[in-house]
């Protein structure tokens, strides 16, 4: 494993604006193979969920331990912290907080892109993989670049952020809009009792229905508070930035243009993303696409088993194998 800091010289965002000496926070793991020219063939991105970095790579090791579907031995990981997140360039590590260029989708994916090809000499993937908020990057890479990927596998995720979602980022906005000192000089208690708030929101969705109905009040109370204090390490200027782009994010109309052969994995009953509407539809968004429901029913709420699905993974990556 190598784990590192590159640092652009420069970085363009999509609206033009441009920052300099932009630092990057990466992972790279696995076992590369190259074709006769020196290209690497096994090369796998991973993007991370919204409050992930690069090392959340080690939250995928079911799937990555010998033996299994992304077997290191077998596969070369790209892992990234994107834009806007601390461990790489963002608001709070660049002191610039509220003055800190806006930012989308595009500008995460472009971030990527540009490491790939300037650190690593890579211009195309074998895959592109994400879960979550890491999904949003998926999607709008294949849309953007469809011919930088053979294959992409996006984990409980949407390509438009509509309905209910929508509703808990325009709320989590307003929560934020509400503070008289966002835009003061000094980062104030005020700013933290904000960010417990909107935990407690986030919280609310973060599994399903059925799991939330089987806890008693005080398990709830336990995880909740659990979940927000982890929360409490997320800069507010950095999380603002993230929500606001997960508000403007839609790709729906672009779906048409992704080349990569796509798994979509999704359990039956998800408060956040739905089935219904986040997952089922692309079967008939994206030409060659394959969908993976699946039961989950969790004991812990932040437990993530892959063996629900991890012989199906493998035979869809039995298409990419030489």
């Amino acid at each position: 494993m190598e784990y590192g800091k590159y640092t652009f010289d420069k970085f363009e965002f999509v609206n033009g604006k441009v920052l300099e000496n932009v630092v990057v926070d990466y992972i790279l793991k696995g076992t590369p193979c190259y074709d006769e020219d020196g290209n690497v063939t096994n090369a796998i991105v991973f993007c991370h969920n919204y409050e992930g970095n690069a090392s959340s790579l080690a939250d995928f090791s079911q799937l990555t331990s010998e033996g299994n579907p992304f077997d290191f031995n077998d596969y070369f990981f790209i892992s990234i912290s994107s834009i806007g997140v601390p461990d790489s360039c963002s608001p709070s590590t660049t002191g610039l907080r509220y003055n800190f260029p806006e930012y989308n989708f595009l500008d995460r994916v472009n971030f990527k892109r540009k490491f790939l090809r300037e650190k690593l000499n890579m211009d195309k993937v074998l895959g592109i993989t994400g879960r979550g908020l890491g999904g949003y990057e998926v999607y709008t890479w294949a849309c953007e670049y469809p011919d930088d990927m053979k294959f992409i596998i996006v984990d409980s995720s949407a390509y438009r952020t509509t309905g209910h979602r929508y509703v808990v980022a325009k709320g989590i906005e307003s929560i934020i809009d509400s503070s008289e000192n966002y835009y003061s000089e000094l980062y104030s208690e005020s700013l933290s009792k904000i960010m417990v708030s909107i935990n407690r929101l986030l919280y609310s969705s973060y599994s399903s229905r059925n799991t939330f109905d089987a806890m008693s009040k005080d398990e709830i109370d336990v995880l909740m508070d659990d979940y927000v204090d982890d929360g409490l390490f997320i800069d507010i200027y950095d999380f603002k930035f993230q929500n606001d782009a997960i508000i403007q994010y839609d790709v729906e109309n672009q779906l048409k243009n992704v080349k990569a052969k796509a798994l979509i994995i999704s359990p039956y009953e998800d408060l956040y993303y739905s089935p219904k509407f986040d997952t089922i539809p692309l079967k008939n968004l994206i030409d060659d696409c394959e969908l993976l429901m699946f039961e989950f029913n969790k004991n812990q709420i932040n437990d993530v088993d892959y063996n629900y699905f991890i012989d199906e993974l493998t035979s869809f990556l039995e298409n990419f194998k030489k």
